[in-house]
């Protein structure tokens, strides 16, 4: 048998709905170091300790009432019509039949007011609302199935639970069954909205987010000394994903290369990761392995960085140790600084912020970093942005239970 082909995987189109806006909201808005961080507004939070987050807006018209769907559905449209904005479609005349949906989403099993609504004695399904069947499909059923039905992908699709971890577990697989030539293209990222009663009352019994309410602005605060806690986010990250060779033929944009993923489970503690970081060095080496490169190849990192006493501790140690001597001379970019943590979201939207940031030559701040943390000793960029060439990104996240994945990003070259 001869040597099996391995595809050079590459990002055609991005969309996103976030706490900054689109894509190129989110960009300007990552490097110019704005927050998008306020008060919570969609329901009521006064009785809950943190009453903070990183809302995303759900357009008026967007076609399904729960948010993580409304999110995902208008990435994808975004990312679609940027994809197909040189004149033709990923995957040639049959378009979906070598391609896939693989998305990571949250682990809700029913919208909240699909609950309320069914619960009255004079429910009926509007005709207007066919689809509104969240007693007989989860969320991610419904992401999946609505994304796969519109744009016509007719492989089955690649649904991915891992936490915070999700996302970049879905662009990586993703990428994985295109260079093996087990499909042509793919949609691939995440989507989670968890601001709502039950979600912010979770992690506050938890004390895992910030209660920094008077300053929501400032209370995103990874990798410094007088950080207490994350600050959730919601939103949507879509990638096209296809086949070097077939993107070139078409005349696409290619935005960047998914040169490597790797991941790996902790299996230490439900919400703490292993101290010394051991889960995160595994995912983060295997990436770079996967992509046929070294540490020394490295040069930025988009960290998972979530403002948590534990979390930033071990994967500064993780960075260490991956890195060796080179450590302190690598750049840390914390997106979620200015956006606050998307969850299951969270992998895509920061995916796609680092090959915005490599596009650009820079590398976004982390914001808020103000009183210098002993044990967290690495360059994370803090507080304005700065000029950088980068032509190989890690971009990590580091999941609730131990969930661990990393891709390795590299500026495309023919």
């Amino acid at each position: 048998m001869g040597e099996r082909v391995r595809h050079r995987v590459v990002v055609t189109a991005m969309g996103a709905v976030s706490p900054l806006g689109d894509v190129e909201s989110l960009i300007e808005g990552l490097l110019a170091g704005r927050s998008g961080i306020g008060e919570i507004r969609v329901f009521d939070p006064h009785s809950l300790p943190t009453r903070i987050a990183g809302e995303a807006v759900l357009s008026e018209d967007a076609p399904f009432g729960d948010r993580k769907i409304g999110f995902v559905l208008e990435a994808a449209e975004q990312a679609w019509k940027s994809a197909t904005a040189c004149g033709s479609a990923p995957g040639g005349e049959r378009a979906g039949a070598e391609a896939a949906v693989s998305m990571g989403v949250g682990l809700e099993l029913f919208a909240m007011q699909d609950l309320a609504a069914f619960a009255r004695p004079d429910f009926v399904l509007p005709e207007a609302h066919t689809e509104r069947l969240s007693f007989m499909q989860t969320p991610s059923d419904m992401c999946v199935h609505m994304m796969a039905r519109r744009y016509g992908l007719e492989r089955p699709p690649r649904v991915h639970v891992s936490a915070c971890a999700a996302a970049t577990d879905a662009i990586g697989d993703a990428s994985r069954m295109i260079a093996s030539g087990r499909l042509r293209w793919a949609m691939a990222g995440g989507t989670d909205s968890m601001i709502n009663p039950l979600g912010v009352a979770g992690f506050c019994a938890l004390r895992a987010t910030s209660q920094r309410n008077d300053e929501p602005e400032r209370a995103s605060r990874p990798f410094d000394r007088k950080r207490d806690g994350f600050v959730m986010g919601e939103g949507a990250g879509v990638l096209v994903l296809e086949r070097a060779e077939d993107a070139l033929a078409r005349g696409a944009t290619v935005h960047a290369e998914i040169a490597g993923y790797g991941n790996s489970f902790d299996a230490y503690r439900i919400s703490d990761p292993h101290p010394e970081g051991r889960g995160a060095h595994q995912a983060m080496a295997r990436a770079l392995e996967d992509a046929g490169l070294t540490p020394a190849d490295v040069d930025a990192v988009n960290a998972h960085g979530t403002g948590t006493s534990k979390n930033d501790v071990a994967e500064t140690k993780a960075l260490h140790r991956l890195l060796g001597a080179r450590a302190r001379q690598v750049p840390v970019s914390a997106t979620k600084s200015m956006i606050g943590h998307l969850i299951s979201a969270a992998g895509a939207v920061e995916a796609i912020a680092a090959i915005g940031c490599m596009q650009r030559g820079q590398v976004h701040p982390t914001l808020n970093l103000e009183h210098a943390d002993p044990e967290c000793d690495l360059d994370y960029v803090p507080l304005e942005a700065r000029a950088k060439e980068q032509r190989v990104v890690l971009s990590s996240s580091f999941g609730f239970g131990g969930h661990n994945a990393c891709v390795v990003l590299r500026r495309w070259e023919v």
